[in-house]
């Protein structure tokens, strides 16, 4: 999230797109309504069904499943042919001005640089031209052919009210009138603020979805301001946290990046991740990375790591391709994993195509699940009728069952979607043999360790080497673990500017990440989190909700990320000169000699307006990028492309370009794409989601949940209900090309069937929390329906959009 929860609450204009706020953060959504009833926001909601959040929304659009990219570039041709945007935000904080590299093209569905047989894009093209001084080339006057913004214009040119219509199946008088309410927040003093979920994310085009969001609120000038920003809706209290200690297997914790193999010199792989600024006077906030890495690695190896031996750079792993949940049950599905481990996981229920994983479950020597309870997961081999129709008897592996203790059991932080880190205490002690997570994964490591330490190994290094200073090796205690991800000094720390003066004494807690060295006197396990436990103490245990600005910045509440900001990007909530776009909303501003205000400022805090410095200062621009440089997987521009599984033939952008259907650079397994269904067999749209009543897959085993949503069930059209002879209440048999599902249909005017290129295309609703284990009525993994393919950069499956067949049981 680039603003915080009750930010949304100063908001003109709220969005609901790709997710269910009202349905699936119910506590949250409490700050629309303040929106709606305290501000007079207007609540637009755009989604495949008429949702609960759609029920109190001023406005709803419906919209067919992975079709969002042709809603959204439709946007964003209707603000620039319209001329609806905050041109001087745009053309002072944003690449609109930088010329890019001539041999940068579009054409027929695809970006230049790509490559058929790699499924893959060379990127050299998508970059800036640079003049021999090294700064990007400008032009100020926006009429260069070659400038961000005509490029990015002639790209969207294409997405016409007709054609986004024709796409998206949204009525076209409905898609105009979002365009006008959305175009309205152009103004200096109107916001706009978008919640989304994973409605956005599990698509095999995820990240472009909130990419082309991004870009409409740079058009806008909401990023940066009270009210406005890309807001991401965390599903479970703690899914930031675990996304900032590196989620991703190619990230490090605070999202540095792991080397790639053929990166096996130190130098050259920070020099790599710190660029220099391309326009003069520019930050270029990267250019700390060395601090941040090195101070990670005496974290993590103490006095192993030294500067002859690059602070154990080369004990780190250097990756050859991206180790997500797909390609690791993929590998495992070939046999090639001998073990593996489940932490807080369910990936039986939680991973596409049940069948498959189930499959390579069977293949491993040792499967370990660290869970409270028992999950479809670690009763995989256990025969549950049509359930789950297991053959323990050709199932070679052995189910370890560590119980974990319940989040109410343990204390430390949770990380909320608003970067906010909150210490919690526990409320009970854990119940049984269980541990917490920590002193199980502590307790594997010793006993490793020791091993490693008599019996050697092929590297152990990196293992008997770990700096690991707890009081009680084996239960590593929150509050040790708080302070080493904070970070502390090693040596004295002395002032670069006055000699002799001590800043931090060795052994205390720096103050924030400003205090890091790479030089190896600083030890600092995250350095976004640097800040949060301080000299002063636990600033995560701070509970003082004092807001004088009105705007919901209790800044002595917690601790968010970056060094307690809460609104990322805030210098741009000012104009050039420094005054606030809006003085009701008054994030910061420059008082003369500093910048101040409501917010700690996110940028140098002594430049003034007159320096040129731009407001986005860790990119080396200074400045917000509508054109990706060089980063996107499928091209710089957002393009729609068509769900791996579509009821379209061909993709109405590229009508005559076959190989221009679905996403190019989208990484698909041998095997899976021949598992694909097509219309002619599967010819209704699926899309999965959560309720109210259910926490993912955790409350079929608790009984109060049970009762108030007992039974699986799908929702239909009633024209769709009609034409199947279904009835509400039939039992419903789902298929795909990978498996079948039943359920109890809901017939509904909630979901109605949209006119899509010529035709009627039906949706078809399936909740995903039922499966073979817990209290509840036993009922089918919603997964075992669903296609192995993920988005192109960082894989998440594409739960949202494939294609079934229903038929009355």
């Amino acid at each position: 999230m680039t603003n915080h929860w009750v930010d949304i609450k100063n908001a003109d204009l709220v969005i609901i797109m790709g997710g269910n706020a009202a349905e699936a953060h119910v506590c949250g959504f409490k700050w629309v309504v303040e929106a709606k009833e305290k501000r007079g926001a207007k609540l637009i909601v755009v989604d495949p069904r008429f949702n609960r959040s759609a029920a109190v929304s001023d406005y709803y659009a419906p919209i067919r499943p992975g079709t969002d990219i042709a809603f959204l570039g439709g946007v964003i041709n209707y603000l620039l042919t319209h001329d609806r945007i905050h041109h001087e935000y745009v053309k002072a904080y944003t690449d609109s001005t930088f010329l890019v590299h001539e041999g940068f093209d579009f054409e027929d569905g695809f970006f230049s640089g790509y490559d058929p047989d790699k499924r893959s894009y060379d990127k050299s093209t998508w970059n800036y031209q640079k003049g021999k001084d090294g700064y990007v080339l400008t032009d100020e006057t926006l009429q260069n052919p070659r400038c961000v913004f005509q490029l990015m214009k002639r790209h969207y040119s294409r997405y016409t009210p007709e054609l986004v219509s024709q796409i998206t199946g949204t009525p076209q008088d409905r898609f105009l009138k979002v365009c006008e309410m959305i175009a309205a927040t152009a103004a200096g003093d109107k916001t706009m603020t978008i919640l989304y979920a994973l409605g956005w994310t599990q698509h095999s085009v995820g990240s472009q979805n909130i990419r082309t969001m991004a870009m409409i609120q740079l058009l806008l000038g909401n990023i940066g301001q009270a009210g406005g920003g890309i807001n991401a809706l965390r599903g479970h209290s703690n899914v930031q946290g675990i996304t900032d200690m590196c989620l991703l297997t190619t990230n490090l914790p605070g999202y540095l990046s792991l080397a790639k193999e053929d990166e096996q010199d130190f130098k050259a792989y920070l020099d790599k991740r710190s660029p220099k600024p391309l326009r003069p006077n520019q930050l270029s906030y990267w250019q700390n990375y060395p601090k941040f890495h090195v101070s990670l690695m005496k974290a993590w190896y103490g006095k192993a790591a030294t500067p002859e031996n690059d602070f154990c750079f080369d004990w780190l792993p250097k990756f050859d391709k991206g180790y997500d949940v797909l390609h690791m049950f993929e590998r495992m599905h070939q046999g090639k994993l001998n073990g593996f481990i489940a932490q807080g996981f369910n990936p039986l229920a939680a991973v596409p195509n049940s069948k498959k994983v189930a499959n390579a479950l069977a293949k491993l020597k040792f499967l370990v699940v660290i869970d409270p309870l028992a999950t479809d997961t670690s009763e995989f081999w256990q025969p549950a009728g049509e359930y789950n129709e297991a053959d323990p008897a050709s199932i070679q592996t052995t189910v370890f069952r560590l119980p974990a203790a319940c989040f109410a059991e343990e204390e430390g932080s949770y990380t909320n979607s608003g970067r906010v880190i909150q210490w919690h205490w526990k409320g009970a002690d854990p119940v049984g043999e269980s541990k917490s997570d920590g002193d199980i994964v502590a307790s594997l490591f010793v006993r490793l360790r020791e091993m490693y330490v008599q019996e050697g190994g092929a590297f152990p290094d990196p293992i008997v080497n770990l700096h690991w200073p707890y009081r009680h090796p084996e239960e590593p205690s929150p509050e040790e673990v708080a302070r080493e991800y904070n970070g502390y000094a090693l040596q004295d720390l002395e002032d670069p500017k006055e000699k002799g003066k001590i800043l931090v004494k060795a052994g205390e807690q720096v103050p924030s990440f400003a205090f890091l060295r790479d030089d190896g006197s600083t030890a600092c396990g995250n350095w976004l989190y640097s800040g949060s436990w301080t000299p002063a103490g636990n600033m995560m245990a701070r509970r003082d909700p004092s807001d004088p600005s009105g705007l919901g910045q209790t800044l002595n509440w917690g601790f968010a990320w970056p060094v307690n900001r809460r609104i990322l990007y805030n210098r741009a909530s000012a104009d050039p000169a420094g005054r606030p776009w809006d003085a009701k909303r008054k994030v910061i501003a420059w008082n003369g000699s500093k910048w101040g205000g409501n917010d700690v400022p996110d940028f140098k805090p002594d430049s003034a307006p007159e320096d040129g410095m731009g407001p986005f200062i860790m990119n080396p621009e200074g400045v917000a990028r509508l054109f990706a440089v060089g980063r996107m997987a499928e091209g710089p521009f957002p393009e729609h492309y068509e769900p791996f599984e579509s009821p379209l033939d061909a993709n109405p952008m590229h009508p005559n370009n076959p190989k221009a259907r679905t996403n190019p650079a989208a990484r698909v397994f041998k095997g899976d794409m021949e598992q694909f269904g097509t219309a002619k067999d599967f010819p209704y749209v699926a899309t999965t989601y959560r309720l109210a009543e259910h926490y993912h897959f955790w409350t079929k085993n608790v009984a109060l949940n049970a009762v108030v949503q007992p039974e699986q069930f799908v929702e239909i059209s009633e024209e769709l209900a009609k034409e199947k002879g279904i009835a509400a209440g039939d039992q419903v048999v789902v298929r795909s090309n990978r498996g079948k599902i039943k359920a109890v249909a809901v017939v509904t005017k909630r979901i109605r069937a949209l006119d899509v290129a010529g035709r009627k295309v039906h949706t078809i609703g399936i909740p995903l929390h039922w499966g073979f284990v817990g209290v509840a009525k036993p009922g089918y993994l919603t997964n075992t329906l669903t296609p192995y393919v993920g988005d192109a950069n960082v894989q998440t499956p594409e739960f949202k959009a494939f294609l079934v067949n229903i038929e009355k049981a």
